[in-house]
């Protein structure tokens, strides 16, 4: 029997209809199985979960951790939606501003950080060093005493300290060799006297040292003897840099090179910004209106 066209109509509606329900139930069939947890219309799938485990985890514990961490996106889940429905709408729409200014940041952040990694020159020349130093002497002065000086510390019951202090003392290239080859009987040396050190350092290696004794015993040209009830302490100061003194720029070329290069970060990010915003002016990919009156 022949149909009319209302009647092929009314299929081809149901059999649409009857598609995208099997679609849309295959769809959330396909999203269930491979879901681990459910709020609404939110899932959580395993892969969200696969960096909790480690494999020094037993079974139990990954269970534990995976259910914990479960129970907290649900509730955070369950919050957020009950936040859309209650929360003001100007709140609302404060927050997903500051949602996407967030993103936005998170993404620039990181593309332009790309690009001064792989563009900014990193090294730092002896001249520009100097450079630095020279006109910015007056802003690095010393906040607490810096020493030059070589120790060595000697078990107590340690039989030739009498020729170790000589040594030390004298210092001369016989003298070096010979505390190097007994090297190995110390519990701890220090020959490097060119070197500046902090007094907050030699406190923590030099145990009888301390903030109250330390004028006494770190003075220009000092020799110094401290022992506790484990060590023996013998030292040799050559000279002594006091708080408010210029830093020495070997001391503080550390922080002079991350001040360089923390500037040439900001010049070369200043100029990407200006360089991209200048292509899109040029290519009409951003525009400016002068606003309505």
């Amino acid at each position: 029997m022949p149909c009319n066209q209302k009647n092929i109509g009314f299929w081809g509606v149901l059999a649409s209809t009857l598609i995208l329900c099997a679609c849309n139930s295959l769809f959330k069939k396909d999203k269930e199985e491979n879901a681990i947890a459910r709020v609404g219309d939110v899932y959580l799938y395993k892969k969200d979960v696969a960096g909790l485990v480690t494999k020094d985890m037993s079974p139990q514990d990954s269970a534990a951790l995976i259910n914990s961490y479960i129970q907290n996106w649900a509730t955070k889940q369950l919050f957020m939606d009950r936040s859309k429905i209650n929360l003001p709408e100007n709140q609302l729409a404060e927050y997903n501003r500051l949602v996407e200014e967030y993103r936005a940041d998170l993404y620039t952040r990181a593309y332009i950080e790309a690009l001064v990694q792989k563009e900014m020159d990193t090294t730092v020349t002896n001249a520009q060093f100097e450079k630095f130093y020279e006109e910015q002497k007056d802003n690095f002065k010393l906040d607490e005493k810096l020493v030059q000086l070589r120790f060595v510390v000697l078990n107590a019951q340690f039989l030739n300290k009498d020729e170790v202090e000589k040594r030390l003392k004298n210092f001369d290239s016989e003298d070096k060799q010979f505390l190097d080859s007994i090297g190995v009987q110390f519990k701890k040396a220090h020959f490097n006297d060119s070197i500046w050190v902090s007094t907050t350092r030699l406190i923590s290696e030099i145990a009888p040292l301390d903030s109250e004794n330390q004028d006494k015993h770190l003075k220009n040209s000092q020799f110094f003897e401290l022992e506790d009830s484990l060590a023996v302490y013998l030292g040799k100061v050559n000279k002594v840099l006091m708080v408010n003194d210029i830093a020495p720029l070997s001391y503080i070329k550390p922080n002079i090179k991350q001040i360089i290069l923390n500037r040439r970060r900001l010049s070369l990010k200043k100029k990407l910004e200006t360089e991209i915003l200048d292509q899109a002016v040029k290519n009409k990919d951003f525009q400016t209106y002068e606003p309505e009156e």
